[in-house]
């Protein structure tokens, strides 16, 4: 069987959620990967190869160490209030998850980081010690490919339709 095995983590105790961690991530990597091969500005394709790249020094860091450092994630910050701040008037509030193809990558993308920072929350409740960066990257990211989401769709003219909740 071993031969044949995907990922040698892959029978590891449920409970254990290094592995979930792991192919998560690699999940998004994938998908940030296949955002880029959509995106034609040049610019944008080197920072997509770059956020992926850090992405992929992130996967490993429940089972091993953390490698990011806190320039990577000023760095990434810096790009994320670059987009927030030429968007800031297109959205007040909440926006339905749609648009071209670039956005709806992102929004797809930005909703599966959250997915990471529940899990890394788990995590730490069943009593796992990781540096808090961790929090930090997966939550800027989610925000970082949400504003990024609006600068796609205003490069291709299409509007964010507000999304009015009949709960709150």
């Amino acid at each position: 069987m071993k031969k044949y095995i995907a990922y040698p983590f892959l029978y590891d105790d449920p409970s254990d959620l290094k592995c979930d961690f792991e192919i998560l991530t690699d999940e998004l990597a994938s998908m940030i990967g296949l955002l880029r091969a959509f995106v034609n500005q040049n610019y944008l394709r080197d920072e997509l190869e770059k956020i992926n790249e850090l992405v992929y020094h992130l996967n490993p860091s429940l089972r091993t160490f953390v490698s990011v450092t806190q320039d990577d994630l000023d760095w990434v910050y810096e790009r994320y209030i670059f987009y927030k701040s030429e968007n800031e008037n297109l959205v007040k509030r909440f926006v339905i998850p749609q648009g071209g193809i670039c956005s709806g990558y992102c929004h797809v993308i930005r909703s599966k980081f959250k997915s990471v920072v529940r899990l890394l929350y788990r995590h730490k409740q069943n009593g796992n010690e990781f540096d808090n960066i961790l929090f930090n990257f997966f939550n800027l990211l989610s925000g970082y490919f949400f504003a990024l989401a609006i600068k796609f769709n205003k490069d291709e003219g299409i509007a964010e339709k507000e999304f009015i909740s009949k709960n709150y």
